[in-house]
């Protein structure tokens, strides 16, 4: 298997619980290959701008609850 046509017709043979597994799987996949790139992007400085302009804000009272920007 070497395509994505190719795992997707295989992914559709499979019985659904093994297609949950699957799916629950490649979640954890992706979420191990995020807290990665981010542990990466932290080490390397890439977040330290935006960092900064968090503490900013915050040192500003310049924040609002998440609640509050959605309503």
């Amino acid at each position: 298997m070497k395509t994505l046509l190719e795992i997707e017709a295989a992914i559709k043979e499979l019985p659904t619980d093994e297609a949950r597994k699957l799916v629950d799987w490649l979640n954890e996949y992706l979420d191990d290959a995020w807290d990665q790139q981010m542990k990466h992007d932290l080490a390397t400085g890439k977040l330290d701008k935006f960092i900064d302009k968090v503490e900013s804000d915050i040192e500003a009272n310049q924040v609002k609850y998440l609640d509050q920007k959605l309503n």
